[in-house]
C-alpha cells in the first residue's frame, strides 16, 4: 500500500491536476488490513504528501467493509486520522456484511460504495433493487456520496440515476486504464 500510495502521489505531483476548476479531482487508494493496522501509516501519508507538495484533499482512502468488520476500532481510528489531515474516506463493498448499518454512523467516511452483488441483477431482481435503493437512501440522509459498483449496462445506470445514486462505477462507464493514459483536459 505504501508503494502504491507514493507512486500515486508522485503521479499527481507530476501532472496538471491543481488548476482545473471544472471538477474536483480525487484519487482513491484501496487499503489492506495491514495498512489499517499500521499505526505509522498516517504519518507516512503526511510525509509523502508534504514531500511532493500534494494537498491531502486530493486523496480518498478506501477500506472494504470486510476489513472494517474485522478491525472496527482500528479502522475508525485510521479513518479519523486521515480525515484530520484533510483526506477523505470511503467504505467499499457496503452491504456485504451482516451488521453494516449498525457501524456506518460511527465511521468518518464521505463516500459509500454499494456492493456490486446488489447492482449486477437489480434490473431483474426487485429485492436487489430495493436493497440498493435502501442503502442509497441511508447514505443520502447521512450526506454521503453514494457510488454503485459493477454497473455493466445502461438499464442499470438509468435505474441508479432514478434512485438518486450519485456515481456509477463499472465497465459500462469505462474500462480501467493506466494512470499515464488518463486524459485530464476535460471532465468525463
Amino acid at each position: 500500500d505504501r508503494w502504491v500510495l507514493e507512486k500515486t502521489i508522485r503521479n499527481i505531483a507530476s501532472g496538471n491536476f491543481f488548476n482545473n476548476k471544472e471538477y474536483k479531482q480525487i484519487f482513491t487508494v484501496n487499503l489492506s488490513a495491514e495498512s489499517v493496522n499500521d499505526e505509522g501509516f498516517t504519518g507516512f501519508v503526511s510525509r509523502v504528501l508534504e514531500n511532493y507538495g500534494v494537498p491531502a484533499s486530493m486523496l480518498c482512502f478506501e477500506v472494504s467493509e470486510s476489513i472494517v468488520l474485522a478491525n472496527f476500532m482500528r479502522s475508525q481510528v485510521l479513518l479519523n486520522e486521515l480525515v484530520d489531515i484533510g483526506a477523505s474516506g470511503s467504505l467499499d463493498d457496503f452491504g456485504s456484511g451482516i451488521s453494516s448499518l449498525s457501524y456506518l454512523r460511527d465511521l468518518p467516511v464521505k463516500y459509500l460504495k454499494i456492493d456490486g452483488t446488489f447492482i449486477r441483477n437489480m434490473s431483474k431482481n426487485r429485492v436487489d433493487a430495493a436493497m440498493v435503493d435502501a442503502v442509497n437512501k441511508v447514505g443520502q440522509v447521512m450526506s454521503l456520496i453514494t457510488i454503485a459498483e459493477s454497473v455493466e449496462n445502461d438499464i442499470t445506470k438509468q435505474l441508479l440515476r432514478r434512485m438518486g445514486v450519485n456515481y456509477a462505477q463499472g465497465y459500462h462507464c469505462g474500462k480501467p486504464v493506466a494512470f499515464e493514459q488518463m486524459e485530464w483536459a476535460e471532465a468525463s
